[in-house]
């Protein structure tokens, strides 16, 4: 116990100590030992007594209260009090090393409160256990939904889960935030620091400065397998959310979201569990979500041990030994100048590995039991597509895989961007996932014609295309007399806004309106997330279409619906290419 340990070591200490002090006047053989007893007194330290074991539960009327014994007491709201901003169940009360870090006019909780998860169902309860002397369980019920408040004995952190069988429908998503006082915990992501905005300029939730800069709390984002902890600071102290594997989000490794919000008022730390905006895949119920809420010094927190859980009792739990794996030893085929995910997805779980540069080996981990499919990613573009079956106990081997649909691999006469899933090497799209497309550090969205030759895609082709901006856009080429032949023209984008898509003509030769493809039905171009599902358009075009000398390509965004500038009907480019 951990009691014990600490009473034993302040034992050793002060017994080294007084064995050093006698040391230091000479013992019973060096002629000083007629030193005086009160001396000898006078130089031992007074006995300190050990610290304080303050870990416990204890209750009130109002509250459970949670010591966790290293500097942190939680307050877990229990009754509803009336205030629509609060709930039972909600983090009342969060004091770290006697400062208050939470916002006592509002709680911290999943969605807007426990009491509006699900259409008339406002009835919630609070319970809470101590369990095996060392740890600390606060369970709260709110209809199809259970959330878990868990303390260990010595940690500063609040380790939580949630589980639900069905999606909340209030507000048909499942997030955490933790609000706390600006005052106490004032550093965070600069793009969603909203201080001093000069007001909203789409939606309510973008925001413009003064000098021309955009900010939100979507600006905030990252790719899901970029990151595994966020937060804040003081000049004392930081406040982190750390991620469990996110088995039960949707939206893959790449999945983009808000996470940090900074007002005039409040930090908040946000933890999505799924979200509807730019949603790609069916939400996951009936897996026990897992994160933790880690004080420190200001430091990056370390990982944690988690295997505890096991003995926490907890609804949708899956303990390791039910749980199986899948590895490969190679991927053949690769480009080297990317990095490559492969990702595992199914209805009930999602999950995905980073495969060694040197020779694309990769394993995952401790999956639930089930039929796969497991896609390789070349940085954001699937590749490559099969199943795989996942046992508990056991490691479903592939062996080594040789990659045979990449796009990149089909020769072509010109090709400008990457076929990689992402418009990120093509103008501003080294900032779209930080700002508003009207931000005064975009470069002009209408470049003038791309060039082949002579453009380069970082500066002269756009990242986003919208019907209301830069509606037709235009690319030159030369073609030699052998040239002129049969060519396909490849258009691929990474997601579309309210139907957008690419039209082609060719000089004279006007393609047929292609369909629509399927993406998320949010807004996604604007709030900082390119990511929805890559399509390839493919156009044949005729050698009777071609000319000896320059070619005219105009690429023209359409749909059936409209809108005003940036949430007109528009998409995100991939790469763009005519093949040999």
């Amino acid at each position: 116990m951990k009691t014990r340990k600490s009473r034993s070591f302040w034992t050793h200490g002060i017994l080294l100590s007084m064995l050093t002090l006698l040391a230091a006047c000479g013992g019973s053989d060096t002629g000083k030992s007629s030193q005086s007893g009160s001396a000898l007194m006078a130089a031992v330290p007074p006995v300190l007594a050990p610290p304080a074991d303050t870990f416990g539960l204890t209750s009130d009327s109002n509250f459970f209260i949670v010591d966790t014994g290293a500097g942190l007491v939680f307050k877990i709201r229990r009754l509803d009090n009336g205030v629509s901003t609060q709930s039972a169940g909600d983090i009342a009360s969060l004091i770290y090393n006697g400062v208050q870090y939470q916002d006592q006019s509002r709680g911290s909780q999943v969605n807007s409160g426990f009491d509006y998860l699900y259409t008339g169902l406002s009835a919630v309860t609070v319970n809470a256990d101590v369990i095996n002397t060392d740890y600390i369980r606060v369970t709260v019920q709110a209809g199809n939904l259970t959330h878990y408040y868990l303390a260990k004995r010595g940690n500063p952190h609040i380790y939580m889960g949630t589980y639900f069988t069905s999606e909340p429908d209030t507000l048909n998503l499942v997030r955490y935030i933790v609000r706390v006082p600006v005052g106490v915990l004032p550093f965070g992501p600069g793009p969603s620091d909203l201080r001093n905005n000069t007001g909203a300029i789409e939606s309510g939730d973008i925001f413009g400065m003064a000098n021309g800069e955009t900010r939100s709390k979507h600006y905030s984002n990252m790719r899901l397998k970029d990151w595994s902890y966020i937060g804040g600071t003081s000049s004392s102290a930081g406040l982190w959310m750390v991620r469990d594997n996110n088995e039960g989000g949707s939206g893959g490794p790449f999945f983009r979201s808000l996470l940090n919000q900074i007002t005039s008022t409040n930090q908040e730390i946000t933890y999505i569990v799924n979200y509807g905006e730019s949603q790609t895949e069916a939400y996951r119920p009936g897996i026990l979500n897992t994160y933790t809420l880690v004080f420190t010094n200001g430091a990056a927190p370390g990982t944690l041990d988690t295997s505890w859980f096991a003995n926490m009792g907890m609804s949708g739990y899956t303990p390791s030994s039910a749980r199986g794996a899948v590895a490969g030893t190679a991927i053949n085929g690769r480009n080297t100048s990317y990095g490559y995910t492969v990702g595992f997805a199914n209805t009930t779980a999602q999950y995905w590995a980073t495969a060694n540069a040197s020779d694309g080996s990769f394993s995952s981990p401790n999956m639930i039991p089930g039929t796969y499919t497991m896609k390789i990613y070349k940085n954001e573009l699937a590749v490559d597509t099969r199943t795989v079956a996942v046992n508990a106990g056991s490691t479903y081997n592939t062996g080594a895989i040789t990659i045979t649909g990449d796009p990149s691999s089909s020769a072509a006469l010109w090709r400008i961007g990457d076929w990689d899933g992402t418009p990120a090497e093509l103008l501003n799209g080294d900032k779209v996932t930080t700002m508003h497309p009207s931000d005064v550090r975009m470069s002009s969205w209408v470049p003038g014609n791309f060039v082949i030759g002579s453009s380069t895609a970082a500066a002269n082709f756009p990242a986003y295309q919208w019907k209301a901006v830069n509606g037709s856009y235009t690319i030159k080429f030369n073609l030699t007399a052998s040239q002129v032949a049969d060519h396909t023209l490849r258009v691929g984008i990474t997601t579309a806004y309210a139907g957008g898509r690419p039209k082609a003509q060719m000089n004279a030769w006007v393609s047929a309106n292609p369909a629509a493809s399927t993406q998320p039905s949010s807004r996604t171009l604007t709030v900082g997330s390119y990511r929805g599902n890559n399509t390839m358009y493919t156009f044949s075009i005729p050698a009777s279409a071609f000319v000896i000398g320059e070619n005219t390509l105009t690429l023209t965004a359409i749909s059936g619906s409209s809108g005003t500038t940036y949430l007109s009907p528009g998409y995100s480019y991939d790469a763009v290419d005519l093949l040999q």
